[in-house]
């Protein structure tokens, strides 16, 4: 658009996922809808970048087939989603790699792996009936503590929780302390268990994308940062706009930014991925393999195995997450991922380094109920994003959806 409307019934500020789905579940309702997006494109952290030719996600990225509100929002056999394969891969302080599955005949082979004791096996096997059995709404209001207490809880013993459980969930939560709360962290096992780990073919910015499509044209407007948010109004470099309701759905930190004290600054947890690109992958399998050492890699994965179309040609990629903002220096990297691959790593190639400092909110002791924090801030000013629910892609959709809702509710 070349020019702002003069006003709007609701202006939404952020085109990532919870902003669209706000402003998806506003044009349904009938009312007048503008999305500003300060960058070039939708997606927010959930974007793809195409380098080389090669499809590189704003960090290592894993779609969960199971997340209700994704299966709302999405028709997800049209993301030609490709699977990766159930379990992972860990490396240990011997040398070996050790595999962990998930599924029949998976679970034959977790009860004889030498990876975990018997305790440990017990019990992850009550922590998972737990998190399957137990409605996700009680889970919700179940009593609180932190992750590493949890685990505890159920008998499962500090090394087994070393060597698979903290880097597993520290990959997906980026918490290395597993401080997170229980209640999160069991509906997340939950998710784990019951869906499939996938990536669409094109990228997980191809989700994005498929959740922004029912928009009408000229909905999102991008390279529009918003500079100021007031009661009834926005203000950006291209003039300022009136609406009936504003919904600021970006990151927390610059959530707080523009709502001027409204809300708190949130924690967040910070990943660095790092993409490498190989004539001679380390694997042909599409298995997520974790250290189990407690080094700095906390898990890599040939993409390229599960998603082949990540490649422009026969070369192939890999991911690795470090928890941080700061990149791994390569020497280190490469000494790190020689150890855990068990392969040479001197012929290949970096691609990119994707740093997202604020890659993830925090979910600690004590979270709200439900887990879900206010959204109405009053005088038509609202808020959206996962640090409103859960860290997650279900947490944003599920905020965007209930934040216009209430916004509609305001306007009648």
């Amino acid at each position: 658009m070349s020019e702002l409307p003069d006003a709007v019934d609701v202006v939404v500020v952020g085109a990532g996922l919870a902003g669209l789905n706000a402003a998806r579940t506003v044009a349904a309702a009938g009312r007048s809808v503008l999305v500003c997006e300060a960058s070039d494109d939708v997606g927010g952290r959930v974007r793809t970048d195409v380098v080389d030719g090669f499809l590189v996600d704003r960090g290592f990225q894993i779609l969960n087939t199971s997340y209700p509100a994704l299966q709302a929002a999405v028709d997800l056999s049209a993301l030609d989603l490709r699977r990766f394969e159930p379990g992972a891969a860990v490396r240990t302080e011997d040398g070996a790699l050790r595999r962990v599955a998930r599924t029949p005949p998976g679970l034959a082979r977790a009860a004889v792996t030498r990876l975990l004791g018997l305790r440990g096996k017990l019990g992850i096997a009550a922590f998972t009936a737990r998190s399957v059995l137990v409605p996700p709404q009680r889970q919700a209001r179940a009593p609180e503590r932190s992750a590493a207490d949890d685990l505890a809880r159920f008998g499962i013993p500090a090394p087994d929780v070393d060597r698979f459980i903290r880097p597993f969930l520290s990959g997906v939560l980026g918490d290395a302390d597993l401080a997170t709360s229980s209640r999160v962290v069991s509906l997340f096992w939950r998710t784990f268990a019951l869906g499939d780990l996938t990536l669409p073919s094109r990228g997980i910015g191809a989700m994005t994308a498929h959740v922004a499509a029912p928009l009408p044209a000229g909905t999102v407007v991008l390279d529009t940062p918003v500079r100021g948010v007031a009661p009834g109004a926005v203000t950006t470099d291209a003039g300022t706009v009136r609406a009936g309701a504003v919904i600021v759905a970006t990151e927390g930190t610059d959530a707080a930014g523009l709502l001027g004290g409204r809300v708190e600054t949130p924690r967040t947890f910070a990943l660095t991925s790092h993409y490498h690109v190989t004539d001679q992958p380390p694997t042909r399998r599409g298995l997520l393999h974790l250290d189990g050492t407690g080094g700095p890699v906390v898990n890599t994965m040939v993409l390229t195995a599960a998603a082949p179309s990540y490649s422009p040609d026969h070369r192939h990629l890999v991911v690795s997450t470090v928890l941080g903002p700061e990149p791994l220096p390569e020497p280190r990297l490469r000494a790190e991922l020689e150890r855990i691959w068990g392969v040479g790593t001197a012929h290949w190639e970096h691609l990119a380094t994707r740093r997202i400092p604020h890659a993830l909110p925090a979910a600690l002791p004590p979270t709200p109920p439900r887990l879900r924090r206010p959204v109405d801030l009053g005088d038509g000013l609202y808020v959206a994003g996962d640090h409103r629910d859960s860290p997650s892609v279900q947490g944003a959709l599920v905020s965007g959806r209930r934040t216009a809702q209430a916004a509609l509710a305001r306007l009648g």
